[in-house]
């Protein structure tokens, strides 16, 4: 293990270069983990059998834009052996309980735990089994999809942050992030930042997933069904402490390449699990306890429940 530095506050030590572990390297790990070895750093990459052979062999391959195309050397195996500083979780909610069972919580005693899920209720799950204190809430904005083990595109023009917590405490892994090259940032509440990435993501999820198209059709084709939605989405967000502007998510929406799809989308089309009670049915229940009325929320995920 490299040296570590003190990490202020109450939150756990930070080396100054901590082996990475980064538990699932798809799309959004694989692409985590290439840009934090090009930056210097012992990652662990920690998957199943196939997708540890293809690593070990191969590295990771990405194909971006903003980053270049480039090949990038990482560790790999399917559970943790050793201690690490930092460990990225980044695997699929349908696949967390399985993949948790990689990584011991002993090995994690001097790390921070970044889960970088979609929806809002892993924060309890990897509270529980972790320590709360070692787990930092987090969200990532990307476009990055694992077209086979160990080869990621990169499709968004941006890799996007948002830590929640502390800002002096967290400053380390903030630093370590963006010298990566991810645009990283610390918000004092973590509602804040969940709910900012479940409001805008639900609307994109939900409906480029029920209508098999990319967001660029959808805003023009569907404009009227795709504002509904976010009004929905930012009014349960806005109970909970979360961005309310319905206005502000639709101006991201029409910032989007017009290709861009999500991963839900990409998921069906694959034929893979859905992450839709993660996402949908994670909203559809934060609605009910506040007695907000969701209808179209409701049928979105009703008529994509029964397929």
């Amino acid at each position: 293990m490299p040296h570590t530095a003190p990490f202020s506050g109450d939150s756990a030590p930070v080396p100054a270069r901590p082996a990475v572990a980064v538990l699932g390297p798809g799309g959004v790990g694989g692409l985590l983990a290439a840009l934090l070895s090009r930056a210097g750093h012992r990652v662990l990459c920690i998957a199943g059998e196939e997708t540890v052979r293809a690593l070990r062999h191969d590295g990771i391959r990405v194909r971006s834009g903003p980053f270049g195309d480039f090949t990038a050397a990482v560790e790999a195996d399917t559970a943790l052996r050793e201690p690490v500083g930092l460990c990225l979780v980044t695997v699929k909610h349908t696949a967390l309980d399985a993949a948790l069972d990689r990584i011991a919580p002993q090995l994690l005693d001097d790390a921070l735990v970044v889960p970088l899920l979609n929806g809002i209720e892993h924060m309890d799950v990897l509270r529980a089994r972790y320590g709360g204190r070692r787990v930092v809430p987090a969200v990532i904005r990307v476009e990055a999809a694992r077209t086979a083990p160990g080869v990621i595109e990169h499709g968004s023009p941006f890799v996007e942050i948002d830590l929640a917590g502390p800002q002096e405490p967290l400053a380390p892994l903030t630093a370590l992030l963006t010298a990566a090259g991810v645009d990283t940032r610390v918000l004092p509440d973590e509602h804040a930042a969940l709910w900012a990435k479940l409001a805008f993501l639900a609307p994109f999820a939900l409906l480029t997933t029920r209508y098999r198209l990319p967001i660029g059709s959808i805003r023009s084709e569907r404009r009227e069904e795709l504002t509904a939605l976010v009004e929905e989405t930012t009014a349960v967000s806005r109970a909970y402490g979360g961005p309310a502007d319905a206005a502000q998510v639709m101006a991201r929406y029409d910032a989007f390449p017009p290709g861009s799809k999500s991963s839900m989308q990409r998921d069906a089309e694959a034929g893979r699990p859905l992450e839709l009670d993660a996402i949908g049915g994670a909203l559809l229940r934060a609605a009910e306890r506040q007695g907000i009325q969701v209808p179209l929320t409701t049928r979105l995920v009703t008529e994509l429940a029964a397929g």
